[in-house]
């Protein structure tokens, strides 16, 4: 049996900071913070916070937040969703799109410069093969 995504941490300098961002910002719905950690209520996976300074600790090695990593959310409309950034003043980096995969995608940087991408399933225009 393959194994299965449990859920997605991210380690962040300023867990007040980005918990702001993914609850007012990205509009995630917040569950709860303890010790450094912080969790949002999301569908299947979950998505969670954590303080470097901690990962640090629990990884016994030096752990480094920024833009390696993209986490990406599904919405209804990206179009509204990116009206609704802006007047947030969000740091958008790109679109909104449309993708030949079948996405129209809107990149925004988060606190810690991770890229946060909002998708909307579109018809696709290139196939795999």
């Amino acid at each position: 049996m393959a194994p299965s995504l449990g859920y997605v941490i991210l380690y962040v300098r300023d867990l007040a900071a980005s918990i702001a961002f993914y609850r007012d910002v990205v509009g995630l719905a917040f569950k709860f913070e303890d010790a450094g950690y912080a969790e949002f209520a999301t569908e299947a996976i979950r998505f969670a916070l954590y303080e470097q300074r901690r990962a640090d600790w629990l990884t016994d090695s030096r752990t480094a937040p920024g833009p390696a990593a993209e986490v990406v959310f599904m919405v209804e409309d990206v179009d509204a969703e990116s009206r609704r950034l802006r007047d947030l003043g969000a740091t958008i980096l790109s679109g909104p799109a449309d993708r030949p995969w079948g996405h129209r995608t809107l990149h925004v940087a988060d606190p810690d410069g991770f890229v946060v991408e909002l998708a909307q399933d579109i018809p696709r225009r290139r196939h795999r093969r």
